[in-house]
């Protein structure tokens, strides 16, 4: 990827913690680096990013906005950019506030993020209810997010139910999606599509009205309390590998270092 870089873009806005610096205001300056792909561009204005209106957007975003954290408002600044200039692949991002209200004296103070496109994998399934409606909705939700873009989803299989086997099919699926959204972000999107489909935990494994899991996300590997990824039982699952492989065949586990083929070839070899 190439880079453009914008340094030291001044815009007087009205951000902090305290009240008078929302209402008096101050100067903060914005230095941007972003990457795009300039080999496919043809020296024309209208087919690259315009760094004048990138500029234009920076000042708008902090002018009309208010934040107590500079760290917040980098945040959603590069998600907006992100979003308002597609051909930007990722970039970095750092607001200077120079005359933050600190008592000893100092040069500067800064927030930077590094924000991005991101590809993920995503498993679905439900069997309460109506099923296919509950994922079709989702599917909708995802859709509609300005921070994704969804880009191949699979057919919807039947599936006896794995672990705990008194209860209903389930139905299964898969999609790949382009976010901007981080990984703990994009958990706290899916929760909150899970929770819109009133779904209850009863017991572990077992019936649900809407389940959504990330099961990739590019090449990341996260062991967390509440976030594992690759989903560490992905390539014992063949309702997630089956409709995984009709989307994207060839894709490489990242800890395991095979395809989705030859992982599910090797789950089915095994029965």
């Amino acid at each position: 990827m190439d880079k453009i870089t914008i340094k030291g873009l001044e815009v007087f806005a009205n951000h902090g913690v305290y009240d008078f610096e929302k209402k008096n205001g101050q100067k903060f300056y914005v230095d941007l680096d972003f990457f795009l792909d300039t080999s496919v561009i043809v020296d024309n204005i209208e087919k690259t990013v315009h760094y004048g209106l990138v500029a234009e957007e920076i000042k708008r975003f902090l002018v009309e906005n208010n934040y107590d954290l500079i760290e917040i408002l980098a945040n959603d600044l590069a998600k907006d950019l992100l979003h308002k200039f597609d051909k930007i692949h990722h970039l970095t991002l750092t607001i200077n506030k120079p005359n933050a209200p600190i008592d000893i004296p100092f040069e500067d103070v800064s927030a930077t993020v590094s924000r991005g496109w991101h590809t993920a994998y995503i498993a679905m399934g439900s069997n309460l209810g109506d099923k296919e409606k509950y994922i079709n909705n989702a599917v909708e939700k995802i859709k509609n997010n300005e921070y994704i873009k969804l880009i191949k989803v699979s057919h919807l299989i039947e599936t006896e139910p794995y672990g705990v086997v008194d209860q209903p099919n389930f139905i299964n699926g898969a999609m790949k999606i382009e976010t901007i959204l981080t990984p703990f972000e994009l958990l706290n999107f899916l929760h909150s599509l899970e929770k819109e489909a009133n779904r209850v935990k009863l017991r572990h494994w077992g019936e649900r009205t809407l389940d959504l899991d990330i099961l990739m996300y590019d090449n990341e590997v996260i062991f967390t309390e509440t976030l594992k990824i690759p989903h560490p039982e992905m390539h014992i699952r063949d309702f997630v590998l089956t409709p995984l492989q009709e989307i994207e065949p060839y894709l490489v586990h990242p800890i395991k270092n095979k395809s989705v083929n030859e992982l599910l070839c090797e789950l089915k070899s095994k029965h």
